[in-house]
């Protein structure tokens, strides 16, 4: 039995999708697929491989009360324990009267941020027969728009209030979608970490939550790259006024001739940046190596 869930980018409501913001997320081409098949002993044998087909974790779990047995990495034996007693709460009958052999294969960086964890949780979910948003609440938190992306063969507007996810489906095909690119920042931002600092924050006004779903609401019928770059401009700014920190553009690239927009947690993986070849060359000639076309990574 295979299973496969898209990866994931965040365009805007980053933080505020957490506290009721509409927020527009673009699943990705890249995702992971979780081979799986039963066995008569009563053992879980999970194998996970990269997206060079190296085998990058191994671990023998005993299916009775998840215990580990054998693993090569312990932090990632923890984690995955904590997932799999999450499912057995949410299903008394997942991996209790038989074994499994499991093989994770992932398309993309484990470092990149596209959502590691949000496939493997979509995966295990629609294995294990449980509700991926709950197992996703109660493992790693967060909005859950990386769950809606997983499943999702297209762009989204997403929205969870009163533990209830609202999908809106889009056809994003802009007309400047050839200006837009994605540039890896060579580090992996913990966005867990920066979301708990987020809503440790002081009240949130509710005038910057409408400020983010209106842009979110507008930005999928923009025709124009100015008005789509006058968009996220004002989403940064208002994120960098709420969080008290700088843009990623007046850090580091004051001088670029284009957008940029940060895509998740601030600090790290992905930005989205606007314009042409030359504004490629710009990141290139910085030392970032990692660029995406708009096309070659989103559905």
């Amino acid at each position: 039995m295979k299973y496969y869930s898209h990866g994931k980018l965040l365009l805007t409501g980053e933080y505020f999708v957490k506290i009721g913001a509409k927020a527009f997320a673009l699943p990705s081409k890249f995702g992971q697929s979780l081979f799986y098949s039963s066995q008569r002993e009563k053992y879980l044998l999970w194998e996970s491989y990269d997206e060079k087909d190296n085998i990058w974790f191994k671990t023998k779990i005993c299916c009775k009360n998840f215990n580990t047995i054998f693993s090569t990495n312990k932090k990632v034996s923890r984690t995955l324990l904590k997932i799999l007693k999450t499912v057995r709460k949410l299903n008394p009958e997942f991996l209790a009267l038989e074994g499994a052999k499991v093989k994770t294969k992932l398309e993309f960086n484990i470092n990149w941020g596209l959502g590691s964890s949000s496939t493997l949780i979509s995966n295990i979910s629609e294995w294990a027969d449980v509700d991926p948003y709950k197992l996703s609440e109660k493992t790693f938190g967060g909005s859950g728009y990386d769950i809606a992306c997983a499943k999702s063969d297209k762009p989204l507007i997403y929205s969870f209030k009163k533990s209830t996810p609202k999908i809106v489906k889009y056809d994003f095909n802009p007309p400047f979608k050839d200006c837009l690119f994605f540039v890896y920042l060579n580090k992996k931002q913990n966005t867990r970490r920066e979301l708990k600092r987020f809503m440790q924050m002081k009240k949130i006004p509710e005038f910057s939550c409408r400020q983010i779903s209106s842009i979110s609401k507008e930005i999928v019928n923009t025709r124009k790259l100015e008005d789509f770059e006058k968009l996220i401009n004002e989403h940064e700014e208002i994120t960098k006024r709420i969080l008290n920190k700088k843009t990623i553009k007046d850090l580091f690239f004051s001088d670029f001739n284009g957008s940029i927009k940060s895509l998740g947690a601030w600090g790290g993986d992905f930005i989205l940046a606007t314009g042409d070849q030359n504004n490629k060359k710009y990141f290139y000639q910085k030392g970032f190596k990692i660029i995406f076309d708009y096309s070659d990574i989103i559905i």
